[in-house]
């Protein structure tokens, strides 16, 4: 019901035959750009704020531009990107648009190596010199580096405090941009190295360029830059030369997937876009692995390696949960068994009253758990009617039969999700108003006064939507008690690795716990949850521990939800409601490769994420209390 912001998703082609190969194969030397134009378009999903692309040409002569870059910003950058780059042919012959040879050496994002980027902002910053990707610039084609990718840093400050140490001046303190300069660092000395080699072997002038484009090898720049980044990330880069690469971090946070024939090398945030665009199986398609890259040379052979050694394994469960496209397979089966796993808390929510419970979904994302949900639903009324049967202690007569067999699971499609209101008048009320009729609602789907209505959601992160439209719409068709389940356990803490969450004050569990530990008189647990955090902020942050955990420490998870019903629940509301939540051991069996839970445990992968929750908890209270 909440839209969260996944922060990136990138793609990255690499062709491996000439242009003029695929003009004779497919009727366009474009093949690269317009796979590089499907792959982001199926990605939309990933980043709606901002989208660019770069292109390097492998045959260049000097003089001649051989890197490309277009960027923009808005929902509609992808288009505006592509458009702006096709109209540099609008003035072409068709002879000449038809022509490989001659829009390898004339036309711009005529090349073999393409990368693009989808953004929603990870630093809080925007503007078009944040969006990626983004270059660095050198006279030698080997130094010029474009990066992108799909992360966040949670330790930016250290790594800009030891580059500087070190003599860099980074132009802006962004992420994205000290990344640019560390990896931009290492390659320099990667070129210089190389250089002084082929000196060295008596090698002169372009023979030298030539020479240290044949030997360079970007696993040394990953394995000396990346080392010191704490965070989520898959970062993908290419080099004027023709170097390509894709690196993911140690814990496997963030996701990435590659594919490669004799024609093409590709990688992408998620597996079902390539499958769609390249029309391959699952099965043909790789997962690059944690602190692995894959990386492409100039002459276009593939290899991997590992980068970083890999740590405690912790993908990110938020991305089966919500993010991710719900078309992978994988995916697809995990989010039916996260709504098949909360049939237990739903009958026990309806008083296991099926033939008075209407059960329906809202928004759209979570439409595969109730798919789940319905299944499981289904098997436990199959157990019930079998049961029925064999209790009649008989030979059934028709009627007796039909009368059981007629049971049914009532599913309807209850919220409509109307309009897009804007919100251009800032007046409380009318705001809210406003607000209370983003959806709409099915009149008559079910009996008022006598049937409970059961809402399936995928995530409850602030409730702000739950609380000024969906519950108050709802209520108006009258349904005896309405019951909010959450594919996903109740959100604790924020995310550091890439995923625009509520701050510490804005989640409803948050919000509920404090609320609860007010109430019993127990802000003493507020007061040691800040001094133990304060404590430690000399610490490595390797040493921190959360302890804010501890705010949570007091109450079951049935209390905390009770709590959050209360305070979601407007006061006008005539029906009963519950919120039910999935269970971190339920999220953990429908995902099982994913058990990156931070934002629901507390259990941090790095320590950098430690170290921000801890200080995010000290701003709330310093802030809003006088310990």
């Amino acid at each position: 019901m909440e839209t969260l912001k996944h922060e990136c998703g990138v793609a990255l082609i690499r062709l491996l035959k000439p242009l003029e190969y695929y003009q004779e194969k497919y009727g366009t030397w474009m093949y690269g750009l317009n796979k590089l134009y499907l792959l982001m378009e199926k990605q939309h999903n990933r980043g709606q704020e901002a989208a660019g692309l770069a292109c390097v040409k492998l045959q260049a002569n000097p003089g001649e531009e051989y890197m490309f870059r277009e960027r923009g910003l808005g929902a509609g950058a992808i288009t505006e990107i592509f458009n702006n780059v096709h109209q540099q042919y609008k003035d072409l012959t068709e002879e000449q648009l038809h022509d490989a040879e001659f829009a390898k050496k004339c036309l711009p994002f005529a090349g073999e190596l393409y990368m693009g980027h989808l953004r929603y902002s990870t630093t809080g910053k925007s503007g078009i010199s944040y969006v990626h990707p983004f270059l660095r610039r050198n006279n030698w084609r080997a130094k010029n580096l474009a990066l992108c990718g799909n992360f966040n840093l949670t330790n930016v400050d250290e790594i800009f405090a030891d580059i500087t140490e070190a003599g860099q001046h980074p132009r802006k303190y962004a992420d994205t941009y000290i990344m640019l300069e560390q990896v931009g660092h290492r390659l320099d000395r990667e070129v210089e190295r190389l250089y002084n080699q082929c000196k060295e072997e008596g090698l002169k002038g372009m023979d030298i360029t030539h020479a240290i484009e044949d030997r360079i090898d970007l696993t040394n720049v990953l394995k000396t830059s990346s080392p010191s980044w704490d965070g989520g990330y898959v970062i993908c880069g290419m080099t004027g030369s023709g170097e390509t690469f894709a690196v993911r971090d140690p814990w496997g946070i963030r996701p990435a997937f590659w594919y490669q024939d004799d024609e093409i090398m590709v990688l992408a945030s998620e597996r079902p876009v390539i499958q769609t665009v390249l029309n391959i199986p699952a099965e043909s398609i790789h997962e690059l692995m944690p602190g692995q890259a894959v990386l492409v040379n100039k002459k276009g052979q593939l290899r991997l390696a590992q980068i970083n050694k890999p740590r405690k394994l912790k993908p990110c469960s938020f991305e089966r949960i919500y993010f991710s496209r719900g078309s992978d397979v994988d995916i697809y089966r995990e989010r039916k068994k996260l709504g098949e796993k909360l049939i237990e808390p739903i009958l026990s929510a309806v008083n296991h009253d099926i033939a008075h419970s209407v059960f329906s979904f809202i928004p759209n994302t979570a439409e595969v758990a109730f798919y789940g949900m319905l299944e499981g639903l289904d098997n436990y009324l199959n157990q019930l009617k079998i049961k029925q049967i064999e209790a009649l202690g008989h030979m059934p007569s028709h009627e007796e039969l039909k009368q059981i067999l007629s049971q049914r699971i009532r599913s309807e499609k209850v919220a409509i999700k109307d309009i897009k209101l804007r919100t251009f008048i800032a007046e409380g009320n009318t705001r809210n108003d406003l607000a209370a009729h983003v959806y709409d609602i099915t009149y008559g789907s079910l009996v008022p006064q006598e049937d409970n209505l059961v809402i399936i959601d995928d995530s409850i992160v602030r409730g702000t939507t739950l609380k000024q439209s969906i519950i108050s719409i709802l209520d108006r068709l009258q349904p005896k008690k309405i019951v909010i389940v959450s594919s996903s356990p109740q959100v604790r803490y924020p995310d550091y690795y890439g995923i625009d969450m509520a701050s510490m004050e804005q989640f409803i569990a948050f919000k509920a716990a404090i609320a609860l530990l007010e109430e019993r008189d127990m802000q003493h647990v507020i007061e040691y949850a800040y001094r133990k955090s304060k404590e430690q902020l000399n610490l490595p942050k390797e040493k921190m521990r959360n302890y804010v955990k501890e705010i949570y420490a007091p109450f079951s998870d049935e209390e905390i939800s009770e709590k959050i019903a209360a305070l979601l629940t407007p006061d006008t509301t005539r029906a009963k409601v519950q919120i039910v939540y999935q269970t971190l051991e339920g999220l953990h069996e429908a995902c099982p490769a994913h058990p990156g839970d931070w934002y629901f445990s507390g259990d941090y992968p790095t320590p950098g994420g430690t170290r921000q929750v801890n200080q995010a908890f000290i701003d709330w209270v310093e802030k809003n209390y006088q310990f």
